[in-house]
């Protein structure tokens, strides 16, 4: 809480979310003057977009971009190629893409167009749609543009793009998704038995296609002749790598399903005692949203924080009348605390959910009254939750977190020093990582939720209903 307010009062998410310009301006607001920066305090209200006037030559000098960047009502749709077109379209569309000190009927005549005016020919772009950049669309200065603006990082740019040119069509399957999982548990409740059997049948035939056609474009790839760009050979490189992955992962569970086939009756009957347990208190399919929109809620705020630790910075004026933002030293390494919290956080909303459903089906599955089925069994457990176990969950998922993060470091170092290994001391230094994250899993994968929920001896606590007696022996003999 103490890093979510002195983010919020130090820092200026804005600025990042909705772009600023060179002379300290942020677009689409009001803004308050500079000291040493004749251009800023101007009201960008109108101008929400940001247009570098050297889209198409970006470079990163001194931590800072050597093209100004101007706030402007429109990106140009169309290539500009004399001032006079400039001119025009700052005319037509009321947006100005010289520097703002130059009057638009001066872009042909003042000798400083040159330096205060885009350099030609201004190639066409759209606004990207979360940052409100002008970015270009010609691919050659695209390329450029985007490994500049998000300092070289490629996989992060190929995911960003990636889902931003497909958002409809996983938005599309999402929902597909969710459908099906609707549909799927409400059948579970009529024909339980018939449908692990369909649903088995149905695994083992998704798998198999899956990798046959995923060894299908594999072979496509490698007999076509005409590859010859780098990115149609990394699509061949990541093909064969899923290819190889889906069969490793379809042999595995095709020896599990034989190996366990006779734990289907089993199954089944697990499955029909949830069915039970859902029909004693039928709110408990509604619980998952719950949670979910609270781990929504925290992550749109936990972004929000991480933003505002990024912009927080104290504006000064530099040379030419620009001006640059100098981070705090001190507000710079909080954000690794915030990550451990969004972990923390995270695990414990998860282990809260299921304390709750835990306690709520421990309820209704001990009813010794079939006809008289507990009062409000969620709520029930919730308070339980809230006033008998919160110290439980919170030191449960700091533990599953101080467990999580080794294992994570441990294999990003591993993985980095895999792919230099060039020398005699890369090699050892990686097999020794490896070494050490394999003991670390073997012996703290055991640990997590379940092992963190309330002792035998705490059921009590859980189990409220009369003859309390009678299910901790029924509990202990389980």
């Amino acid at each position: 809480m103490f890093i979510m307010g002195y983010a919020v009062v130090a820092g200026a998410a804005g600025r990042l979310l909705f772009g600023y310009d060179s002379f300290g301006n942020v677009c689409g607001k009001k803004n308050s003057p500079v000291e040493g920066a004749p251009l800023s305090g101007q009201d960008m209200t109108l101008k929400k977009h940001v247009f570098f006037m050297n889209s198409c030559n970006l470079e990163v000098k001194d931590a800072r971009l050597s093209s100004t960047a101007l706030c402007v009502s429109s990106c140009p749709e169309e290539q500009l190629d004399t001032l006079e077109e400039v001119q025009l379209f700052a005319n037509t569309s009321g947006s100005f893409l010289c520097v703002y000190n130059l009057n638009s009927f001066n872009y042909t005549q003042s000798p400083q167009a040159d330096s205060l005016c885009p350099r030609l020919p201004v190639p066409p772009s759209k606004s990207f749609p979360l940052f409100n950049r002008c970015i270009p669309q010609t691919p050659e200065c695209y390329s450029l543009f985007a490994s500049v603006l998000i300092n070289d990082a490629d996989t992060l740019h190929r995911i960003l793009s990636g889902i931003m040119s497909e958002r409809d069509t996983i938005l599309g399957l999402c929902i597909l998704a969710l459908a099906l999982s609707l549909a799927m548990m409400f059948t579970f409740r009529f024909i339980t038995t018939l449908l692990v059997h369909i649903f088995i049948a149905l695994l083992i035939l998704g798998l198999l296609f899956v990798s046959g056609v995923l060894w299908w474009l594999y072979y496509d790839y490698t007999n076509d002749l005409s590859i010859e760009l780098d990115t149609e050979r990394e699509n061949m490189k990541c093909v064969l790598g899923f290819a190889v992955v889906s069969t490793a992962i379809t042999a595995v569970l095709l020896i599990l399903i034989f190996v366990l086939r006779k734990r289907i009756k089993l199954t089944v009957e697990l499955f029909q005692v949830t069915n039970k347990a859902i029909s004693s208190s039928p709110l408990l399919l509604f619980q998952p949203l719950w949670t979910f929109a609270i781990l929504i809620f925290f992550w749109v705020l936990w972004v929000a924080v991480l933003l505002s630790l990024g912009t927080a910075g104290s504006a000064r004026a530099i040379k030419g009348g620009h001006v640059e933002y100098q981070p705090l030293s001190g507000i710079r390494y909080m954000w690794w605390y915030h990550l451990i919290g969004l972990i923390w956080t995270s695990e414990f909303i998860l282990a809260c959910q299921q304390m709750a459903i835990a306690g709520a089906v421990v309820t209704c599955y001990f009813n010794r009254n079939k006809n008289d089925p507990p009062d409000h069994p969620i709520l029930s457990s919730l308070s339980i939750l809230f006033c008998y176990h919160q110290g439980t969950v919170v030191k449960g998922s700091f533990l599953i977190t101080v467990v999580r993060i080794p294992r994570i470091i441990l294999m990003h170092i591993y993985n980095a020093l895999k792919e230099k290994q060039r020398s005699a001391w890369s090699s050892h230094a990686s097999r020794c990582c490896y070494c050490c994250y394999c003991c670390l899993d073997r012996h703290l994968r055991p640990l997590n939720q379940v092992h963190l929920l309330p002792r035998r001896g705490d059921l009590g606590a859980v189990c409220t209903n009369p003859g309390t007696n009678l299910l901790r022996k029924d509990f202990e003999m389980h």
